[in-house]
């Protein structure tokens, strides 16, 4: 029987909430079309991930001359307007590259914003395409704090693209985004200031490592206001003031929002549909379907309890090729995801939290980074981990705090993922010496 639609699967957005999916769906021989009304690849290629790591890279490289000074001589000053440049460079042709894989395993690419007619029916400029399945992954966009002058600041996108660097920088709030822009800005040469919404950033981190990561960022010059209750922002021909707490004010030259993000649910006429969401994004089931049986939706717009990050939605995504191309009718199994914060040094975690253990079914083993051998050959002086093993040696979980916890955590992730044993473990031989080597020998 003939497909009475344009496409089998239509996807709104083109993040990894659903390339990494729609191109081996297409691959597969399933007529794909992916309508987009920004850049290809959405926000992680362009304006998250991939571009911040470009701007941190030369943070990274500052700190390795920090530490091994008296074996070299010299500082390490970021030029910044170059640097951005750098980041431009790199980042421009990602969306062509992401587009130009999808349109070779046959997907088709619809510029412009879409929004549901019906069930089976998406508008874009007036235009109408049809599809058997709709897949929503229009990821999210950042949120703006409530306060007079609020138009008064900016998003990181905005940040990411300054040609000079703002000599003072107010910044809202203490999550992911706070305190990796503090970070980098920091170590350009601005002077930074954190003004939290709580009296703990990173909430969803151990706060032991949090803490000591904060009292290194701070013997740096950035300054923290817990509990800062931001009231208004107002310009003046000083700059922009900040008012918070008790009538306090604190003038800067810029102001970062990094209050959070909202997932894009708006202006694509769900309610037409009658698909279900809240203000954390659209409800799925095990099977990432929505309450509209021909519906699915992907990414950093969903509701759910898994980290909103880009190895989640390429999970997800991957996943609903193999489900919409008939490989698996069984329903989505998430692995342990990881999750970093790219300050310096970083954090990064992976299963089983810490804190969490509470009783003898657990064992939770510290190690001091500088302790080992390897992390000597940079000088490191901070730095700690905790590995949570089960009574079999099976490693469960791990945060970690170091100049290189993301690389740790990665190594560590197959342990965890498939539940290794010991003997297991010390059948895998890695590269030596190496980062991943000096973080495998801590669980075996």
């Amino acid at each position: 029987m003939k497909n009475p639609y344009d496409f089998d699967v239509l996807y709104l957005g083109s993040g990894h909430g659903a390339f990494d999916g729609a191109g081996p769906l297409a691959a597969s021989g399933k007529k794909v079309a992916v309508v987009e009304g920004e850049m290809i690849g959405g926000t992680c290629p362009n304006y998250g991930c991939n571009a911040k790591i470009t701007l941190d890279t030369p943070v990274v490289l500052q700190r390795f001359a920090e530490r091994m000074q008296g074996v070299v001589s010299g500082n390490i000053k970021i030029n910044w307007s170059a640097l951005v440049a750098h980041k431009q460079a790199v980042i421009k042709p990602l969306p062509d590259a992401i587009g130009a894989g999808l349109t070779q395993n046959g997907v088709t690419i619809i510029h412009g914003y879409g929004k549901f007619q019906d069930a089976h029916t998406i508008v874009v400029d007036e235009k109408t395409y049809t599809a058997d399945k709709i897949v929503i992954a229009t990821g999210q966009h950042p949120h703006r704090i409530d306060v007079p002058g609020t138009e008064l600041a900016h998003d990181s996108r905005v940040f990411m693209d300054l040609d000079v660097l703002p000599k003072r920088i107010g910044i809202l709030g203490s999550g992911y985004i706070s305190m990796e822009f503090a970070t980098i800005a920091n170590a350009a040469g601005a002077e930074v200031h954190v003004l939290m919404h709580h009296d703990r950033a990173l909430r969803e981190f151990h706060q032991p490592f949090v803490e000591d990561v904060m009292a290194d960022m701070t013997k740096r010059g950035i300054q923290f206001t817990p509990n800062a209750g931001v009231t208004a922002l107002e310009k003046t021909a000083d700059g922009i003031v900040i008012h918070y707490g008790d009538k306090e004010k604190l003038v800067v030259d810029w102001v970062l929002d990094a209050t959070g993000r909202i997932p894009n649910v708006e202006q694509l006429g769900l309610e037409n549909v009658g698909v279900k969401f809240n203000q954390h994004g659209i409800l799925v089931d095990d099977y990432l379907r929505t309450n509209v049986a021909n519906i699915y939706a992907s990414g950093d717009v969903l509701d759910k309890q898994q980290p909103k990050l880009t190895p989640t939605a390429t999970f997800e995504s991957y996943y609903l090729y193999k489900l919409l191309s008939g490989q698996t009718t069984a329903p989505i199994d998430y692995p342990a995801i990881p999750s970093t914060v790219y300050t310096s040094p970083r954090i990064a975690k992976v299963g089983v939290a810490p804190e969490s253990v509470k009783d003898d079914v657990y064992k939770v083993v510290h190690n001091h980074i500088p302790d080992d051998w390897y992390h000597q050959t940079d000088q490191e002086t901070v730095g700690d981990s905790l590995l949570v093993f089960d009574q079999e040696h099976h490693l469960v979980g791990a945060t970690e705090y170091s100049a290189q916890a993301e690389d740790a955590i990665n190594t560590l992730l197959p342990a965890i993922v498939y539940h290794l044993s010991r003997d297991q473990m010390w059948q895998m031989a890695h590269i030596f010496p190496a980062e991943g080597a000096a973080a495998w020998h801590k669980i075996r």
